[in-house]
Parts: C-alpha cells; sequence; structure tokens
C-alpha cells in the first residue's frame, strides 16, 4: 500500500478572523488528504444555539474569504453530524464566490427529531475549494441531438 501524499498542486486563500471568532481555529483539514476543511461555529460561549427539529439558522463562522479569482468555496455538510444527528445543511453545497468579502454563514436545518446545540467551537460544516470555469452563453435555434435526447429524470435507467 502506498504511503499518502498530500496533493501537487495547492491554491493560496486569504482568511480574516473577524473579532467574534477570537480563539477559534480557522478552517484546517482534519486528515492528511481530506478534501475539505472543518468550518466551526462562532455562536457566543454564553449563548449556544438551540436547533429544534424541523428548523433551521443561519450559523456565523467567525472569519471571511479572499477566493483567487476562478475558484469558489463549496459549503458542504459534515456526515458525522447527518448520521448521528439529522442535522445538515440547506441550499448544498452553498456557494461561495471569488468576490464577496462578507462573513461565512452556514445554514444548518435540523432534520432529526431530537433537539440539536451548536456551542461555540463546534465543527458545523466543510469547505471545498474548487476551480470554476467561466462560461460564455450562446443562444443558437437548435440543440445538437445525442441519443438520449429530451429524455429527463429516470430515462437513463432505474
Amino acid at each position: 500500500m502506498s504511503e499518502a501524499r498530500p496533493p501537487k498542486s495547492s491554491v493560496t486563500v486569504r482568511v480574516l478572523r473577524l473579532p467574534h471568532g477570537a480563539g477559534l481555529s480557522l478552517p484546517s483539514h482534519h486528515s492528511k488528504l481530506a478534501a475539505g476543511l472543518d468550518v466551526v461555529a462562532a455562536v457566543p460561549d454564553a449563548g449556544p444555539v438551540e436547533l429544534q427539529p424541523g428548523s433551521r439558522t443561519l450559523v456565523p463562522t467567525g472569519f471571511g474569504l479572499e477566493l483567487p479569482q476562478g475558484y469558489e468555496a463549496q459549503v458542504r455538510p459534515r456526515s458525522g453530524l447527518a448520521l448521528k444527528h439529522g442535522v445538515t445543511l440547506l441550499n448544498s453545497p452553498g456557494t461561495i464566490d471569488a468576490d464577496y468579502r462578507g462573513e461565512v454563514m452556514v445554514l444548518l436545518v435540523n432534520l432529526g427529531t431530537e433537539a440539536f446545540t451548536v456551542r461555540r467551537g463546534d465543527r458545523i460544516a466543510q469547505l471545498v475549494i474548487a476551480p470554476v470555469a467561466h462560461v460564455e452563453i450562446v443562444a443558437v435555434e437548435v440543440l445538437g441531438e445525442t441519443d438520449r435526447g429530451q429524455g429527463g429524470f429516470g430515462s437513463t435507467g432505474s
């Protein structure tokens, strides 16, 4: 079995810690080959957020990003929260564009059967930094043909 090595290419993302994020971890990889950077909650120590079943809330992270042109950050759920508590993200994956400079926020939803408490420093989501293509839209009179054609949902099999 080969030894795990970090990716050969990397990209620099500038991160601004906001005042209410003081003392919290910045987004970070928790294993050598992890695709996502774990993101923690920047709720006040004295004010954890209780998320009732079926409810949603916007959770601050205490940081903003400066992504390089040609990249996005995708905000994705953490599988452990989904499995253990039924807590996931709405609008997932959420997209942070390279020209956004505000605080990164995480829209959590509790699909579980019990209340879930979000405490300061809890890992609540992950960020995946990905390249994006800038596309040029061209209006045409007809689209090229394929074997599938206009077959929609379920048209390629079960």
